[in-house]
């Protein structure tokens, strides 16, 4: 079969939305969706009067009509709500989410796809990730439900997934294991669990599995996935840490750069001629966005490469229309940088920052901002005392974190990532005292090299222009 020579990476909180996915589908490539905090960033939508009416359009197509009224009823502001008044909150995700919360996830998934699957008959995706395990299989059987093509999911080791995808395909019950924090040794492991005959009354439709697409930086997890997944794992993203958002830790004791960076060495370089050696298709990842670069990793056996960046900032993405313009015009003028922090994500991975003003990436907006966990993603679950289990995050309140047996240094630089992107896709909480949630912005590091999309007085550019440039110089071979 033939694969995509460009995948769109799935980016941030909503910076991969439909119409991103969409474009690139267009394009004929893989567009893909994001598909972290779906469920957060569907509810806002309806609570900001759904504009356009996209939302309505795509629940009307939904196979369950009384969910999509429940989840109407519970969210949707005819007009949209003032731009003052706080946005509903959502219930926070746990080991075995409420019904509600399970549906308005299943929803916003297909909403999402459904969306970026009009107006073509080209493969979306969705990319979700390991490190985010509750919620995933609500969101895995929402986006199948609308007929998503590939699911790309990193973060971790995504083991169990190949088999959940089966499992829904056949519309089976699936079942994911959830890592618990100083779980007793021989404890039982603990499941969430997702049967979707309780969304259809008992008799769940047959669906069509997607193929699963699992992102490595190492050609050990690679051969980890092919030969231990619970299905078959369909191909690789080798992502390198140049790319955006959240990069694998380096191996080894960590060192820092003079500047507090995570410094990567030899052994960090993925062995590619091993992942060419398990025989299934593989894309580069991480600062690919050059017609010599597309050339290089064909060369080297690639079926193509995986753009995070350069998609990010074009138009049709969802950051906020003036920090996509910020972040073009420091490109513009040589002052675009990004700051792999070793303590931004609550995860403890490397998390890239973009360098801006007036955003969680400077000290004073970050000291400024109170430490709030209200939404919850990026918490991990962990065993109490008492053997049930609890959840923190290392960016709520330090106290709060050290009560739940935190490690006391931990919480030092985290910030926090659910609110931080949620405004860079214009979707901010408002607090009570007015003030909105500061966005933060990662990219690669090419976020510098925008300013090749942008000649003469440009400020902003397309999706195609993206696509245009990097198969521009390289013939595009056929997969």
């Amino acid at each position: 079969m033939s694969h995509p020579l460009i995948i769109q990476g799935g980016m941030g909180v909503a910076v991969s939305n439909w119409r991103l996915a969409r474009s690139v589908s267009q394009l004929g490539h893989l567009g893909v969706i994001s598909g972290t905090l779906l469920a957060v960033v569907f509810a806002r939508r309806l609570q900001a009067g759904d504009p356009g009416g996209h939302m309505a359009d795509a629940m009307a197509h939904f196979p369950v009509p009384a969910i999509a009224d429940r989840v109407r009823a519970a969210f949707y502001v005819p007009g949209g709500k003032a731009d003052d008044t706080p946005f509903k909150a959502v219930a926070m995700p746990g080991v075995q989410p409420s019904r509600a919360l399970a549906e308005l996830t299943v929803l916003a998934n297909f909403v999402e796809v459904h969306l970026a699957k009009q107006g073509h008959t080209n493969p979306v995706g969705i990319n979700l990730l390991e490190k985010i395990q509750v919620g995933t299989l609500a969101s895995l059987y929402g986006a199948m439900l609308a007929g998503v093509d590939y699911v790309l999911m990193g973060a971790g080791i995504p083991r169990e997934i190949p088999g959940v995808l089966d499992r829904f395909a056949a519309g089976q019950p699936a079942e994911l294991g959830i890592d618990i924090v100083g779980a007793a040794p021989g404890a039982d492991k603990t499941f969430a669990r997702l049967a979707p005959a309780d969304f259809f009354d008992g008799n769940a439709p047959q669906l069509r599995r997607p193929q699963f697409l699992a992102i490595v930086s190492s050609a050990t997890l690679a051969i980890t996935l092919a030969k231990k997944s619970t299905g078959k794992v369909d191909g690789f993203i080798v992502e390198g840490d140049l790319a955006g958002g959240h990069n694998a830790p380096p191996r080894g004791p960590l060192q820092l750069s003079a500047e507090g960076e995570p410094v990567y060495g030899p052994r960090d370089v993925p062995d590619l001629p091993k992942i060419a050696a398990l025989g299934l298709p593989f894309w580069l990842a991480g600062a690919y966005a050059e017609p010599e670069k597309f050339a290089a990793a064909r060369a080297l056996g690639a079926a193509g490469v995986q753009i995070g960046t350069a998609f990010a900032f074009c138009e049709e993405s969802a950051v906020r229309p003036e920090l996509r313009r910020e972040v073009c015009r420091l490109a513009k003028t040589g002052q675009a940088r990004v700051f792999t922090d070793p303590l931004a994500s609550p995860t403890g991975f490397p998390f890239k920052v973009v360098q801006m003003e007036n955003t969680l990436s400077t000290v004073e907006t970050y000291t400024a901002r109170p430490r709030i966990c209200d939404l919850g993603y990026l918490r991990e679950a962990y065993a109490r005392a008492d053997g049930s289990i609890g959840y923190r995050c290392a960016a709520e309140p330090a106290e709060d974190f050290i009560r739940k047996q935190g490690d006391p240094t931990a919480p030092a630089g985290r910030k926090c990532l659910c609110n931080g992107l949620l405004a860079t896709a214009g979707l901010p909480q408002v607090r009570a005292n007015g003030s909105a949630e500061p966005p933060i912005l990662t990219a690669g590091n090419d976020v510098s090299l925008l300013a090749r999309f942008l000649p003469g007085d440009a400020e902003s550019y397309t999706a195609a222009d993206v696509v245009r440039y990097v198969l521009g110089a390289s013939p595009a071979a056929p997969a």
